[in-house]
């Protein structure tokens, strides 16, 4: 016989594989770990793994098999029965069950199909009574098999409009005609599950209209297929988009010996971690049911016990699998998730993989095997998922609390941590509670630039609108401000000052809760704490300093500081934020929004005043009563940076944000500032315009209205001259928004060196900066070899560049960005995670052309996209000097900046071998 070109199919058992744990993308995640825990000698039930190159045929020749498959999958059986000393479908003797179960490159527990003791029916169940003289387990089994099989090969599931499973109705009525109350399963005796039997295939039928297969060939062929369909099931869909797991990758299919944990006293299941993977105590975490299968464990039929009291019941079982935890976690050099049986007294390990952990358990897990010598500090910096530092960083709400509580709507987790407060819709009237010493939220439909004294006095923000790039998710991130965005359930009246949500109306000063991890918001005020990372970093707590969490982050951020190339900078517009993001790392500032100071006491009245002056010598003292504030912040930024640099961003929004739009607030200002409302409101009809971000705003209000940009120079220089007297340096970089055209950076960098030049002779100072643009438009992009000549740096301005290329709106994306997503044609979203494809090909041809010209060009990004570990990576194979991003975000792109040098490291490693 020719032997086959393809193998399909990789048998393990009996301490030998044809694998390892190394071949995840063929075998996947479990199949490769059961071949390697074979290798190693543990207790793993004989078995093969059907590729994951068969899942890809699969779907790609309309749910069919490659000819040689069958060959080989009866090879695989062959094999068990070889070891167990069992024939498949044998009905004199102990007939051979096996368990088929998915298994994805990647863990996705939960997510896709199982299905246990495969290979009995009406003949070989009374074999297995005959051979184990135990004829409740054999029925128990039997009447297992068919609910499985039932529910995921032959569909037999809810119907619209049912609230239970059908197989669980079946149970549940039995339980009450027999013992007229819901007894546990293992109060059922034999004679409850034959008839479940014939109760479940009668389901079946009715339900399918085709009687429940005997033939155990049949039925394997059936579960497998099965097992690759759920590959495209609704939860697995939706998991791999959550966490980027590729479609493409497929799954493989696990046919196993079976195993039993639920043939007596002497038998049990369980899931066990190898420490704790919520805290990182290395404990042995887990918990296990006597007398079960595992599916009972994870199923919740019944309340498991903890796995440290196992030995109470079985102690030899339990000090094996103390010895099997350790030779794990020597193996794999991870913590493990593992399932498994125990079978009158004997272990079994059905599967290993990494488990999954929270923020504060994966940092831990790092810094305490490097301790152990376990792994070594680079393999560290790589097992923390750097998205996952958020949630070291964030307050939290009590454990117990939450879990009595309800919540009450839910929206996109925009700002991750806990805030609860007095809810307010108007950010004045948060302001003005916040004075008095109110905890307070700000509730909004959504947020504009005007509500930033109510988004900075509030301890979380909510809006009824927006996505996770929308204008408060952007500042809440940057603020280290709890937000929860686009909880759609809220219907908001300003008019009343109320909000009603499931019935139930809250008013102005009601207290509510927002869990920014999350999405929950919650009715009443739960209490909350800063991380002890914060407390430790920020407020310099001692206590928080001596604490476990914050020894092992600054431990992980000093590894992150050995190998980094990538610079990580700060998005921040005032000293207390350049503060924070200093303490957390920052090597700068890389966009100081100088729109955002306007904003702040008094200074809007001038910033108005400005806009509504007729001539320009109005404007100018406007300007005037503006420069004195701009100077004082920039004093007090370039103090809190000590010398470091600061890209400095002139004034970019358009004109008409920063005036009122309704006629009660035109009014108000007209009292204010003594002149008519009619002139107000026709000012703000003259800067209407059909599509704000396409229009006047950016370099084209400094060349438009230049004294508005002398101005912003002459603040920035005289803070320089200010500061370097008192001894610290100062480097600024003065970055010109929104240019498409080289003579636009020209004009406005003549206007800016002028200004220099005029401080520097005034003040009798000499200073050094630098001038450059921000890429934000595909003109910018496309012409960088032109706009190099006189840019001395870029800074890639992702958020209006994604707009620009992709022609979408920021904004208003999220009302069809999700359907793109579940249909696939965006894998992540583009305002969250850069488009590397498209906006990636503009970035990279600015930096081609731009280096042509300027080869010492200094490049960046200061788009939120800055703080995001994929983009992180992406600006490093890019060859950017640093990325920038919130404060709060800065240890998440510095673990990433150092993943990505890593990475680099290891490519060229392997291609010098």
């Amino acid at each position: 016989m020719a032997k086959s070109s393809k193998k399909y199919v990789y048998l393990f058992g009996n301490k030998k594989a044809d694998g390892d744990g190394s071949m995840k993308p063929l075998l996947g995640g479990k199949g490769a770990n059961l071949a390697e825990m074979s290798r190693i000698g543990l207790p793993v039930p004989p078995g093969f793994t059907i590729t994951t190159e068969v899942c890809t045929y699969f779907y790609d020749n309309k749910r069919t098999y490659p000819k040689e498959l069958q060959a080989q999958v009866a090879a695989g059986i062959a094999h068990l029965e070889k070891i167990m000393g069992y024939k498949f479908g044998d009905a004199k003797n102990f007939p051979l069950l096996v368990a088929v179960r998915s298994g994805a490159r990647d863990s996705m527990p939960g997510m896709m199909d199982t299905i246990l003791n495969l290979g009995l029916n009406d003949q070989t169940v009374l074999a297995l009574v005959a051979a184990t003289k135990n004829e409740r387990f054999a029925w128990d089994c039997y009447r297992r098999f068919i609910q499985m099989y039932g529910d995921v090969v032959m569909g037999v599931q809810k119907r619209p409009g049912e609230d239970h499973e059908p197989f669980e109705t079946v149970i549940h009525n039995l339980k009450h005609e027999k013992y007229h109350a819901d007894v546990e399963d293992t109060k059922l005796d034999t004679a409850d599950f034959k008839d479940l039997v014939i109760r479940f295939k009668e389901l079946v039928s009715e339900r399918t209209g085709k009687e429940f297969p005997s033939d155990p060939w049949e039925q394997l062929k059936g579960a497998v297929g099965a097992v690759f369909g759920s590959w495209m099931n609704d939860r697995a869909i939706v998991y791999r988009r959550k966490y980027g797991i590729p479609q493409e990758w497929g799954t493989a299919v696990n046919v196993q010996a079976m195993v039993f944990g639920n043939t007596g006293e002497n038998s049990g299941s369980g899931v066990a971690f190898t420490r704790d993977p919520a805290t990182g105590e290395k404990v042995f975490y887990g918990e296990f049911l006597m007398n079960a299968q595992g599916e009972d464990v994870v199923a919740g039929v019944r309340t498991p016990e903890p796995v440290a009291q196992l030995k109470n019941h079985l102690p030899e079982s339990f000090a094996e699998l103390e010895k099997v935890r350790k030779t794990l976690e020597t193996r794999f050099k991870d913590v493990q998730d593992f399932e498994f049986t125990i079978q009158d007294k004997k272990l079994f390990m059905l599967q290993t993989r990494n488990g999954k952990r929270t923020g504060v358990a994966a940092v831990r897990f790092a810094c305490e095997m490097v301790a152990e010598k376990l792994i070594d500090w680079k393999t560290a910096i790589k097992r923390v998922p750097a998205d996952q530092l958020d949630q070291v960083l964030a307050p939290i709400f009590d454990r117990k609390a939450i879990a009595s509580l309800k919540a009450i709507a839910s929206g996109l987790p925009a700002g991750p941590g806990a805030a609860s407060g007095k809810i307010y819709f108007n950010a004045e009237r948060v302001v003005e509670a916040a004075n008095k010493g109110e905890k307070v939220l700000l509730a909004r439909v959504e947020t504009s630039p005007e509500d930033l004294r109510g988004m900075i006095a509030a301890e979380g923000i909510l809006t009824a609108r927006g996505g996770v790039s929308s204008h408060a998710a952007l500042v809440a991130r940057q603020m280290g401000k709890v937000c929860v965005c686009g909880a759609n359930a809220l219907q908001i009246d300003y008019g009343s000052k109320t909000m009603t949500v499931g019935g139930k109306t809250y008013k102005e000063g009601d207290a509510l809760s927002i869990d920014g991890t999350s999405g929950a918001v919650y009715a009443g005020e739960v209490k909350t704490a800063s991380s002890e990372v914060i407390q430790g970093l920020l407020e310099g707590d001692a206590k928080a300093k001596a604490s476990g969490t914050y020894k092992n982050f600054t431990q992980l951020m000093k590894w992150c500081s050995q190998v980094t190339r990538l610079q990580v900078r700060t998005n921040a517009d005032s000293p207390d934020q350049t503060a924070n993001a200093v303490a957390f790392g920052a090597t700068g500032i890389g966009l100081c929004r100088t729109e955002h100071m306007f904003f702040e006491g008094d200074r809007i009245d001038a910033m108005r005043e400005m806009i509504l002056a007729e001539n320009i010598d109005d404007r100018k003292k406007a300007l005037a009563k503006l420069l004195p504030y701009q100077r004082e912040d920039f004093i007090g930024i370039f103090r809190e940076l000590k010398g470091l640099p600061a890209t400095i961003r002139f004034l970019d929004p358009p004109l008409h944000e920063f005036l009122p739009h309704d006629h009660a607030q035109q009014s108000a200002l007209a009292n204010k500032m003594g002149i008519s409302v009619d002139k107000i409101s026709k000012r703000v009809h003259e800067l209407h315009e059909f599509n704000p971000m396409l229009g006047f705003r950016g370099c084209r209000l400094g060349i438009g209205y230049p004294e508005i940009s002398e101005m912003q120079a002459r603040a920035v220089f005289e803070a320089v001259a200010h500061v370097q007297k008192s001894g610290i340096k100062c480097k600024p970089e003065i970055m010109i928004p929104l240019v498409g055209f080289k003579k636009e950076l020209d004009l406005q960098i003549d206007l800016v060196h002028r200004v220099a030049k005029e401080v520097m002779e005034a003040h009798k100072v000499k200073f050094s900066y630098m001038v450059g643009t921000m890429i934000e438009i595909p003109r910018g992009a496309l012409t960088a070899d032109e706009i190099a000549h006189t840019a001395e740096f870029f800074s890639f301005g992702t958020n209006d560049l994604t707009q620009t290329c992709l022609g979408m709106s920021r904004d208003d994306s999220g009302s069809f960005l999700p359907h793109y997503a579940e249909l696939e044609i965006v894998k992540k979203n583009p305002f969250a995670s850069i488009d590397q494809t498209g906006v990636g090909q503009l970035m990279q041809i600015a930096v081609e052309k731009g280096r042509k010209t300027r080869p010492d060009i200094k490049l960046g990004i200061c788009g939120e996209h800055g703080g995001d570990p994929d983009s992180v990576k992406f600006c490093h194979r890019l060859g950017l000097t640093y990325v920038s991003c919130s404060p709060f975000r800065v240890p998440v792109a510095r673990l990433a900046a150092a993943q990505a040098a890593l990475d680099e490291e290891a490519a060229k490693k392997a291609k010098k071998k």
